[in-house]
């Protein structure tokens, strides 16, 4: 790096030489400049000079934006681990790896505190920095462009079909049914969420240290945790989803908000048992046990790590949190056009012929263009507008929810820098805590772990929202996602590699939308009379032959 840095000062100091060694070897130069005779100047000799400026600025300005954009994040992180590692009241680290005295050969000793993690710093999203740059936002306007013509074209087929304009939002409607019902779930969810392991925890963490039997007492309030994760936060919400048949978008906010708080959950009783392990060995009077507000901050919070406080920002910006819903409600109405512009056309047109390779095909590239808009319009929703709203509601300083993802080159960079938020938890609490339990010798086991977590996570989403299983998804991350993450790893920097990437996650979604879609569109129209177990897992569409 300093090597680089000092090439690139070289080549400027030598370019800013130039135009003096040019001036002092060229006196004709300098005197051509100046007429002899009636002082005007030399308007091709100037323009001249001018040109070749410019072209060594251009010359030196792909070295200087090069540089910049390999060392900027490495500098500003490594600034960071620094300041945080000389700071003894914040916190402090970022590993777990912080052994002392004898226990420095085993990680499994030392249970890391919760200050030894992932640090919280005031920062901007991404997209909100690129989107001050006038060339990244005209990609933005690019996509509201065509969002206005998506819009055109259904009103002017509509007048052409109907000769009058249909405003009709049947498939957004269908969605979201039954949304009062998902209402009354999640608020369900969030009261027990907060009462429940919050007093668990404070009845622990106070009678811990007084208990005669310290273990037992430790075992019955986990298996009570135990209990109140998986029957009430895991099979309440599915069976209110399951039996009062919800509508797929209102069961997405079931299920969705049911994970969430489950991750938020697990990480407040992490976060905050070594801590009071660390008390109790110390004798301490006091029991470190947060109050009621930190723990509702957090539960809100745009974050899956639980600290007691963050940094925060001065004011609320009301206009910024005002725009960033209605460009939720902008993307919103982004996937209902595409959805009927491009994906319904694509299924109502299949015709009465038998599941093929030739359908098959034919589907998947078609439907490559819808998805690829889907998750670009998903991300920028969820990933930045909704979680920077709620972060500037609360004033949540650290806005790093996701990084630049679009510039990987690999797939475990893209796993990285995809979803922070999610990848933190599972990094700190799936990944660190399987190495700490099993040693550091099994880190292969860790990251395949990690991705059998994710994978049936996800797999356990859309079989519940879609009331199908079909296990697309699963197949594409557990096997060829694994297989990317280990093949097409971080040496990979090349320009091609992110071509690869790219190429390889349009392919991806356009197998899933064309899958899942077939599905769907198969199971509408070919429903069984009374259906068993078995038929919510055979696949429908490799039989059913069928007419829209």
């Amino acid at each position: 790096m300093v090597g680089k840095e000092m090439s690139l000062r070289n080549r400027l100091s030598k370019s800013s030489e130039k135009p003096e060694e040019e001036e002092d070897q060229g006196n004709p130069t300098k005197e051509s400049l100046e007429a002899p005779s009636n002082g005007r100047v030399d308007i091709k000799q100037l323009i001249a000079k001018k040109i070749q400026l410019t072209a060594e600025a251009e010359e030196l300005k792909p070295f200087f934006m090069k540089e910049v954009g390999t060392h900027f994040d490495d500098f500003v992180t490594n600034l960071i681990e620094k300041s945080a590692s000389l700071d003894n009241g914040g916190c402090a680290l970022t590993s777990f790896s912080v052994l002392e005295g004898e226990n420095k050969h085993r990680a499994k000793d030392f249970r890391a505190p919760p200050e030894h993690g992932k640090i919280f710093v005031i920062r901007q999203s991404l997209l909100d920095e690129l989107f001050e740059v006038d060339h990244i936002r005209t990609i933005y306007h690019m996509f509201i462009a065509l969002l206005i013509l998506f819009i055109l074209s259904t009103l002017v087929v509509d007048y052409i079909d109907e000769g009058r304009l249909v405003l009709e939002f049947s498939v957004m409607s269908y969605a979201f049914g039954k949304l009062p019902i998902a209402l009354w779930t999640w608020c369900a969810m969030f009261l027990s969420t907060l009462s429940l392991p919050y007093f668990l925890f404070q009845h622990w963490a106070r009678g811990y240290s007084k208990s005669s039997h310290p273990v037992i007492h430790s075992l019955l309030h986990g298996l009570l945790f135990m209990v109140f994760q998986i029957g009430v936060l895991g099979f309440g919400p599915t069976y209110v989803v399951l039996a009062y048949t919800l509508a797929p978008a209102s069961r997405c906010v079931v299920i969705f908000e049911q994970i969430r708080f489950i991750m938020k959950a697990h990480s407040f009783i992490r976060e905050n048992v070594p801590r009071v392990l660390k008390s109790a060995k110390e004798k301490s009077s006091t029991v470190p046990v947060p109050t009621v507000n930190q723990y509702l901050y957090f539960l809100f919070a745009p974050t899956l790590i639980y600290r007691d406080n963050y940094p925060r920002t001065p004011t609320i910006r009301w206009g910024y949190v005002a725009m960033q819903f209605a460009q939720i409600f902008g993307c919103l109405f982004y996937v209902y056009y595409i959805f009927e512009r491009l994906c319904a056309p694509l299924f109502r047109n299949i015709k009465q012929e038998p599941f093929s390779a030739r359908v098959l095909v034919l589907c998947v590239f078609n439907s490559i263009l819808p998805g690829v808009l889907v998750l670009l319009l998903t991300f920028f929703a969820f990933l930045h507008c909704w979680l920077n709203a709620f972060a500037e509601m609360l004033r949540f300083g650290d806005r790093m929810f996701y990084k630049d993802w679009w510039n990987s080159t690999s797939y475990s960079n893209y796993y990285r820098t995809w979803n922070v938020v999610v990848h933190d938890w599972l990094y700190y609490y799936a990944y660190k805590d399987f190495l700490w339990f099993f040693t550091k010798r099994f880190r292969s086991a860790a990251m395949l772990a990690v991705f059998a977590v994710s994978a049936i996570v996800h797999e356990y989403v859309l079989a519940v929202c879609l009331s199908f299983f079909y296990p697309v998804l699963f197949v594409l991350f557990m096997f060829f996602g694994m297989a990317f993450n280990f093949i097409v790893n971080d040496s990979r920097k090349r320009p091609i590699w992110n071509v690869m990437m790219w190429t390889s996650l349009f392919a991806g979604n356009g197998v899933l939308l064309c899958f899942y879609s077939q599905e769907w569109y198969a199971r509408q129209h070919c429903p069984l009379k009374n259906p068993t177990l078995l038929d919510y897992i055979r696949p429908r569409s490799w039989t059913c032959r069928y007419v829209f």
